[in-house]
């Protein structure tokens, strides 16, 4: 029976079930079970598998995200052809290291822009713009992510001042950008690209070219207008880059993942803050604070704000806390005694701070000061060489490896010495005798050319422009221009004091972008 038990609940198990037949009587009038007969049974129906479907903002990867909501048309243009090969074909190795760039903002600027519902090709602009290098400066005195020059920065609420430069505040930067791209989009009647040509060249460059074409009976689409050649390219080399994104398996593009979640919180302390204390605070380098708040061009945040860091959430409670700790400090104080030919700047300057600074420390109403007397002085917590941005994170900086800087050749005149020069260029003796193989005692012989490796500021940003000479122009003026001496452009170029400049000539300038907001 327990054999029969065992062969009937296999035998439902696998889908069939055994049907009764008629009885039927042996000649001895005994009743016969007939065998039964197995009769599969039809399983019922299974329920149709509906597949999840992820919205944008459910994507693990942030370029998904990015992608799923790319919308714009991308044409068939030569023009897009060409940068979408420059992309994948000539420098398949370009997205990847901006992509790295962007891992910490770019979650930060798509929420701004799905936010005020805007085109998620905007958040492909700073790839054009400035290849996701905060710290990017252009021959236009264009900075930042976003590549503000300084008076559209101003406009559009971007602070630039000695302490702070708005334009590279990855936040406020990206706000001003989508207001910016916002204005343009109503005053181009909804014409993305109109409104994206009058980003790169001005919105009265874009509005007379459609004017002209008007008048000649031509089409005003942005593919018909007259446009200066980088606007040309500026926006086929977007829409290149969105079809690439929103087909990156069809192009064979792999980008490092961006994860889909917040990286960084904006925390603002409501003071003036010493950078060194603040990375104390939140337990990270001065080099790490810096990389995610590029906009503070000194060793503290500006006096009168904005004082906000960006700072990693996982060091947000540590700041807050740290800082309660310590009673709100945000500023080492000394107490100076002021000497005779001090004045407010020679003081503030000796101390790498403003007039504005000691003055309000003080409590001074005006500029006088009295030797002897005692002055109150905001300083920095550390020495300048912690404040600025490591070498190997200056993505462009030109340098040396075995002596930190770059080399400038001296040839030496009547009247140098060891002594006169280690002092000009701000080396010491030893080292200026040991690059060129002398010892400090040696004599010098007029026309000897002298090794000298310098490096810039502790605290500079260094990024080389290309510089495009025009009508009246001078190395005094291109010097004056980007804050830099006409010696270093004369060195950088291979020019002499002597050489006249022609209209069209291209010129490297090393510029520390630091110097370029105040």
């Amino acid at each position: 029976m327990k054999r029969i038990a065992f062969l009937t609940s296999a035998l439902i198990l696998s889908g069939c079930q055994l049907v009764p037949q008629k009885s039927t009587e042996s000649e001895s009038g005994t009743p016969i079970q007939e065998p039964q007969v197995m009769t599969p049974v039809t399983p019922k129906e299974a329920e149709p598998q509906i597949p999840v479907v992820l919205t944008p903002q459910q994507q693990e990867d942030l370029w998904n995200r990015i992608g799923m909501q790319l919308e714009m048309a991308v044409p068939e243009d030569e023009r897009v052809d060409y940068y979408r090969d420059w992309y994948v074909k000539k420098h398949p190795n370009h997205l990847k290291i901006v992509a790295k760039r962007a891992d910490p903002f770019m979650y930060l600027i798509v929420e701004q822009i799905e936010e005020r519902g805007l085109p998620l090709e905007l958040a492909l602009l700073p790839i054009v713009e400035s290849s996701f290098d905060p710290f990017a400066y252009s021959h236009g005195s264009a900075a930042g992510l976003w590549q503000f020059i300084p008076s559209t920065g101003r406009r559009f609420g971007l602070e630039q001042n000695w302490w702070y430069d708005g334009r590279r505040d990855v936040v406020k930067g990206t706000e001003a950008a989508l207001d910016l791209m916002e204005y343009l989009y109503k005053r181009f009647d909804g014409n993305w690209l109109h409104a994206l040509a009058a980003y790169n060249t001005g919105e009265g460059r874009v509005l007379r070219a459609i004017k002209a074409n008007k008048k000649a009976g031509k089409p005003t689409d942005f593919w018909h207008l007259d446009l200066p050649k980088e606007t040309r390219g500026y926006v086929p080399k977007l829409l290149a880059l969105s079809d690439i994104i929103k087909h990156k398996d069809q192009y064979d593009v792999e980008l490092p993942v961006i994860q889909n979640h917040a990286k960084l919180k904006v925390v603002d302390p409501g003071i003036q803050m010493d950078l060194a204390m603040a990375a104390q605070y939140a337990d990270m380098t001065v080099t790490e604070l810096q990389s995610f708040n590029p906009a503070y061009n000194h060793w503290a945040t500006a006096p009168e704000g904005p004082n906000h860091f960006l700072l990693p959430i996982g060091k947000v409670d540590v700041f807050t806390s740290n800082m309660a700790k310590n009673g709100n400090k945000g500023m080492k104080v000394v107490r100076y005694k002021i000497q005779p030919g001090d004045s407010l700047s020679v003081i503030a300057e000796k101390h790498q701070t403003t007039v504005a600074v000691i003055k309000r420390a003080n409590n001074l109403g005006s500029n006088s000061i009295r030797v002897g007397k005692h002055l109150l002085i905001p300083v920095a917590m550390k020495d300048a060489s912690h404040y600025g941005l490591s070498s190997d994170q200056r993505l462009d900086r030109i340098q040396d490896r075995a002596h930190g800087g770059h080399r400038i050749t001296h040839v030496v005149e009547s009247g140098d010495s060891f002594w006169s020069l280690a002092k000009k260029y701000k080396v010491s003796v030893a080292n200026l005798a040991e690059w060129n193989g002398m010892a400090p005692k040696d004599s010098l012989r007029i026309g000897q050319k002298l090794a000298v490796w310098q490096q810039p500021a502790p605290q500079a940003i260094m990024r080389t422009v290309i510089h495009q000479v025009r009508s009246g122009d001078s190395l005094s003026t291109i010097a004056d221009k980007y804050r830099v001496s006409v010696d270093s452009i004369i060195k950088l170029n291979n020019l002499n004091k002597k050489s006249y400049l022609q209209p069209g000539q291209k010129l490297k300038i090393r510029v520390d972008v630091t110097k370029m907001s105040s």
